[in-house]
């Protein structure tokens, strides 16, 4: 068996996929890299993916499916996966060398121990297209290099886990029923969020491992791509909303947690809504927002009275003005642009 499964979910990357599955290869016999080819039409991604795993067979696999998306790549990925641990990594990032040794040489050591990890915290680093100073998001709020469980974490609003910084126990993904939808962006919050409650110990490893790029103009999380795709934004929003009772969570911190990270994603469908300007959005704002009093009305209050959710709710142009104020908070968060 691998020790570590990484899924590249691949749609029209030939510019930049060899770059991503080269940073992969170093690590040898101990992964498995998984090429999803998710419907490729306009260039030979689909030709490139079969010459990694003609060249590599015992390391490099080559999935072909209709396009589905990012999250129906995602699933492809897991089902095929044999290692232990799993990791998204998106076909325009790649993985910092130095970094890479030093996470396969702890999961090795962690697999060998008693204590059965769930899930390794590492950095990631904005790669921004034209910026001097590279931005890296470390876990101040995480003791590093010691097996933990929640009640060990101390994390604040801003400090999130996403994809980029994630390895999940493969097993735990799969016995947590993870599967993300097709045809939608944004899911990379769901296969962050579904898994945590299954999560019971987790290891900071504080090295700077995932290169996230950021700069392309037809980039996912660029703000007008965001407010194009707003209708996709909204349904993982709800699908977050309604994946659990987050009030029958018994571990405090992670409630906590979990809370926060519903809120951002929150205050994100509403800045979008609320920047693009158009009276269709602003409806769909308010939609949404009684969509959640009337699902849980608990959680309609506590999203409100959170650090931006009475900005989001504030009524014209001068409750706008403010929710600008509260979208460059989120956007310091999130990252996008």
């Amino acid at each position: 068996m691998k020790l570590l499964t990484f899924a590249i979910p691949c749609y029209n990357s030939a510019a930049y996929m060899e770059k991503c599955i080269d940073s992969l290869l170093p690590g040898g016999e101990d992964v498995e890299i998984i090429i999803i080819n998710d419907g490729s039409t306009k260039d030979n991604t689909a030709e490139i993916a079969d010459a990694y795993a003609a060249k590599y067979p015992t390391i490099v696999k080559a999935v072909h499916q209709e396009n589905g998306g990012h999250g129906e790549a995602v699933n492809a990925g897991l089902r095929n996966a044999t290692g232990l641990y799993f990791k998204v990594v998106d076909s325009d990032d790649w993985v910092d060398a130095d970094a890479y040794a030093k996470v396969l040489a702890k999961l090795k050591e962690l697999v060998a121990g008693e204590t059965t990890l769930d899930m390794l915290i590492s950095n990631y680093v904005y790669e921004k297209e034209g910026a001097k100073h590279k931005k890296v998001m470390r876990y101040t709020a995480l003791p590093k290099d010691q097996m933990m469980t929640w009640k060990d974490t101390k994390f604040h609003k801003g400090q999130y886990i996403l994809m980029h910084s994630v390895i999940y126990r493969t097993q735990l993904l799969r016995d947590c029923g993870l599967e993300l939808p097709k045809h939608t962006f944004y899911v990379d919050n769901i296969y962050v969020y579904k898994p945590l409650p299954s999560v019971k110990n987790m290891y900071y490893l504080d090295v700077d491992f995932y290169r996230y790029f950021i700069g392309r103009d037809d980039q996912s999380v660029n703000e007008k791509v965001m407010i194009g795709r707003i209708d996709q934004q909204i349904k993982v929003n709800k699908i977050m909303i309604e994946a659990f009772d987050l009030w029958k969570l018994n571990d405090k911190k992670l409630r906590k947690y979990m809370f926060n990270y519903l809120e951002i994603i929150t205050v994100v469908s509403t800045i979008m809504l609320i920047r693009s300007g158009t009276e269709e959005n602003l409806q769909k704002k308010r939609d949404l927002w009684k969509y959640i009093k009337e699902y849980d009305l608990r959680l309609f209050h506590k999203l409100r009275r959170g650090i931006m959710g009475n900005a989001m709710n504030l009524p014209g142009k001068g409750g706008r003005k403010i929710s600008v104020a509260a979208y460059k908070i989120s956007q310091k968060v999130v990252g996008f642009n």
